[in-house]
């Protein structure tokens, strides 16, 4: 009997990531397949979050309809069918299937049914879920909260996740355990706003407990949290992070800007001076890595408050950052504001864009000469003769690689740990030497 095909795309976040990994997980009988043209079934776990994102994701599904064999079951899942499910569903007859966020476990039961559904709750992965980890032997990523009490003005994402639901310590910690038994050796801790974790649950300082109990479980080498929350970060959460000999000296809070008078439009709640005091005690601490995301042209964004924004990126020099173009989404605060005209946002990414490479390329000239603790992914894009490594202290995907040009004669196998020393940068790229096996 011929195995049926599955063919799945998992687009936007690494929170969505975790979801279609959970629907791998139950759909485990069907081959995958990269071709959706002999795909069985096609998955489009979608993003709703900002236009492009949107555009994106009917693109996407709307390519893999015309090119998808007769009798093939196509379903829609995630966060853009949930956000538009009316519209989609009246619009889109292309889709057999349209699902939300809440029914990920119950894939098989959709297909095999060939019924639409959107469960009110908002699903959360657990350790009893069955995730198949995509893309790596030995890092994954561990889903600790959906939704979001906080109501920036610019932001949909609570309107159709809904507010904050922590998963229990518990959980999280049995789903670890679970992992490095198979072999996982490398951790993020993703949700909507992971410094609130525990808040619903009545824990003051959730993070701190996590960080606790995942020190404790053995095999874990590495773990870093993403996506904290100025106002919901506190001190003691830094000092935690820094003083971990598991958990990478990592900080990765989106402030959206700095100026007094936009986080106030914003809705951040939390002000300018308050925010760079939280940056500057992050940054104190020794050998930490400091990532940020902005928002280019919300409405309301002056060319004084831009000029301020500039001023300050180059000046405190991030490891990373990114920038959104400002996307008015309907159901946010800020969708009725005097809207700023896409040429002006256009140039203000640019801009932002330009001092992002300034300093990303200052914190890796500052990596020269060092020594640091890597993982070897595989053979390079670059060239069949270099290898590519990522540091430990970097998170997956966003921050880059590091090429190994020479590997000092040590058998090599990917996804083992190494230490390594940085030799040299070449344009944006750093080069290094391996030293040891760890």
């Amino acid at each position: 009997m011929n195995t049926k095909k599955l063919h799945l795309i998992s687009l936007g976040c690494t929170k969505n990531l975790v979801d279609s990994e959970v629907m791998l997980g139950r759909l485990k009988e069907y081959e995958i397949t990269d071709d959706n043209a002999e795909a069985d079934v096609i998955i489009v776990n979608t993003c709703g979050f900002i236009d492009a994102a949107k555009e994106e994701s009917i693109n996407t599904v709307l390519n893999l309809h015309y090119e998808r064999k007769e009798d093939s079951i196509l379903v829609m899942s995630g966060c853009l069918s949930e956000r538009y499910k009316e519209e989609l569903q009246a619009d889109m007859p292309e889709i057999d299937i349209f699902t939300g966020v809440g029914d990920y476990e119950k894939i098989d039961e959709l297909i095999a049914s060939k019924q639409s559904t959107f469960s009110p709750e908002v699903y959360l992965a657990t350790e009893t879920s069955g995730r198949v980890i995509t893309g790596s032997n030995y890092h994954a990523y561990i889903k600790i909260a959906e939704g979001c009490n906080q109501a920036c003005s610019f932001c949909a994402i609570p309107s159709f996740k809904g507010k904050l639901h922590s998963r229990s310590l518990k959980s999280i910690f049995k789903e670890v355990t679970n992992l490095v038994s198979q072999g996982f050796y490398d951790f993020s801790f993703i949700s909507q706003d992971s410094s609130s974790y525990g808040r619903d649950m009545g824990l003051k300082d959730g993070l701190v407990d996590l960080i606790k109990g995942v020190e404790a479980i053995e095999g874990v080498a590495s773990a870093r949290i993403l996506y904290l929350y100025p106002s919901t970060t506190t001190f003691t959460l830094i000092d935690a992070i820094a003083d971990s000999k598991v958990f990478q000296t990592y900080y990765d809070m989106p402030i959206q800007h700095i100026e007094q008078s936009m986080l106030k439009t914003m809705k951040r709640g939390f002000g300018e001076k308050k925010t760079i005091e939280l940056l500057e005690y992050m940054k104190s601490k020794p050998n930490a890595f400091l990532r940020t995301s902005l928002i280019a042209g919300h409405p309301g964004e002056s060319e004084e408050s831009f000029k301020h924004l500039c001023d300050f990126m180059e000046k405190f020099e991030f490891d990373r950052f990114n920038t959104f173009h400002y996307s008015n989404e309907e159901t946010t605060t800020a969708y009725s504001m005097d809207q700023i005209d896409e040429e002006t946002i256009d140039q203000r990414a640019q801009i932002l864009g330009e001092i992002a490479e300034k300093c990303t390329l200052k914190s890796l000239e500052k990596m020269l000469g060092q020594t640091v603790a890597l993982s070897i992914d595989g053979e390079s894009d670059e060239h069949e003769y270099l290898l590519s490594a990522r540091p430990l202290q970097w998170a997956v995907d966003i921050d880059g690689e590091i090429l190994i040009n020479d590997t000092s004669d040590l058998p090599i196998t990917y996804g083992k740990r190494y230490e390594a020393r940085v030799t040299e940068l070449v344009g944006d790229q750093l080069l290094a030497t391996l030293i040891k096996e760890l």
